[in-house]
């Protein structure tokens, strides 16, 4: 049976491949080999499996290598386009603190101008104050002398009556009506003059009037333009304050613990931040100064933010090209507390707070490894260096160098193990890089 198949199939291939000899010549004989046609499709079978293994093969390769060149292209593409996003979020924070920082000028030239149109205007009133007074005592004054020259004429009067029903009198009686009439005369000019004085007065307090209208019509233009003020500086510092409160919110800080501990260490009023005071005098402060006050407090917290963010670890500790190659949390059965940076071996290590190095030196696990003491609790690591250029107990700022990268310790290659400790307890390093994205 197995031979009749294998006779049908040379017999079916001996159309394409016909029986072919190989002769081996020797000098002693000849020799030859047939090749039947399954013997030859087998052996074309055998060698296009392998030129098709061939081809496969070269194909996984290549398109591998296209895949690494593509992803490794992407990872450039997305670090250029990640510094390109903090260049201009660093254009972006220098531009809002100019703006911040004019608007304050504003703010202060536009309290000096308020201040000098409440003056005058006090001053104005007291004028008025003193021309009313002023106006009232010649009134008074006025209805006296026209009470006394009525009463005077009428006098007059009744000495004329007498003068006619007493002729022996005559002489006598012309002597007081000469007295009576050069009295009347008198107090007719008097009250002429007190007349005209108070024609004058009251000349003088309608345009004391019109004056206080005047000033009263500016100082409501002032008040408008100080409420436009108002709401820009308002503005502006919510723009500032509000993304500097939400980097600790989400760095998990809490903002008003950090404002405390700031303020307990540093004074951060002064000059322009000044609080405006109040009179003692048991005064009402009015809407403007609660308000200023209220835009001082804000900007004082914005300072204090300030001084906090440069503090606190929100800066990479790697300025040159890296990659990421190890997150925060479990790993291979194991709790990985800090992220890994990769780069080439003598990469500079820059801390990302300002601080003290608390430990430099050699760490079982970690080689050689930097410590820095923080604000508010908080220590950062930066181990596996080849180099370390600090010692303990020095100050350091932020973006100093304190060492190279390394591949010392329990380390598989070169790269940087960063840890952030808030409290003694692990976290999340990313959460203090990525909070400070949006604001740096």
């Amino acid at each position: 049976m197995r031979a009749r198949l294998l006779n049908r199939l040379n017999t079916a291939l001996e159309k394409r491949l016909p029986e072919r000899r190989l002769f081996l010549r020797s000098d002693n004989e000849t020799r030859f080999l047939r090749l039947k046609p399954t013997t030859q499709a087998f052996a074309l079978l055998g060698c296009a499996s392998v030129v098709g293994w061939t081809i496969v093969a070269s194909s996984i390769l290549f398109m591998q290598s296209i895949s690494s060149g593509s992803l490794r292209d992407q990872a450039e593409r997305e670090q250029f386009l990640y510094e390109a996003r903090l260049n201009t979020l660093s254009a972006e924070r220098d531009y809002r603190t100019e703006e911040a920082i004019s608007a304050q000028q504003r703010f202060s030239k536009a309290l000096d101008e308020i201040s000098e149109m409440q003056s005058e205007l006090l001053r104005l009133e007291d004028r008025r104050y003193e021309l009313e007074t002023g106006i009232e005592v010649i009134q008074a004054t006025l209805r006296k002398t026209i009470k006394e020259r009525d009463a005077a004429r009428a006098e007059a009067a009744e000495y004329a009556l007498k003068l006619e029903g007493s002729e022996e009198n005559t002489i006598a009686d012309a002597g007081s009506v000469d007295d009576v009439l050069n009295t009347v005369d008198f107090l007719t000019a008097a009250l002429a003059g007190a007349a005209d004085e108070r024609d004058r007065i009251a000349q003088d307090a309608s345009s004391a009037f019109a004056t206080i209208a005047d000033l009263e019509f500016e100082a409501k233009l002032m008040r408008q333009r100080n409420d436009r003020i108002f709401s820009q500086l308002e503005e502006a510092v919510s723009v500032s304050l509000s993304p500097m409160d939400q980097m600790f919110r989400n760095a998990g800080l809490s903002p008003d613990s950090i404002l405390k501990q700031v303020r307990a260490g540093y004074n951060g009023q002064g000059g322009p931040l000044t609080p405006l005071s109040f009179s003692t005098k048991g005064e009402r402060p009015d809407a403007d100064s609660l308000r200023a006050n209220a835009i001082l407090r804000s900007m004082d917290n914005v300072n204090i933010y300030r001084i906090a963010a440069e503090k606190a670890p929100f800066a990479l500790p790697v300025k040159s090209a890296f990659r990421f190659t190890s997150g925060f949390g479990p790993r291979w059965g194991r709790m990985h507390n800090g992220t890994d940076f990769a780069a080439s071996h003598g990469t500079p290590i820059h801390t990302t707070g300002d601080g003290v190095v608390i430990h430099a030196g050699w760490q079982s696990g970690y080689g050689n490894l930097v410590k820095v003491q923080h604000e508010f609790g908080i220590v950062t690591f930066y181990a596996h260096m080849s180099k370390i250029r600090v010692k303990k107990g020095q100050r350091v700022s932020r973006g100093d160098r304190i060492g190279d990268m390394g591949n010392t310790g329990r380390s598989t290659g070169t790269h940087l193990h960063y840890e952030v400790r808030v409290g003694g307890k692990p976290v999340n390093p990313m959460k203090f890089i990525k909070a400070a994205r949006d604001v740096f």
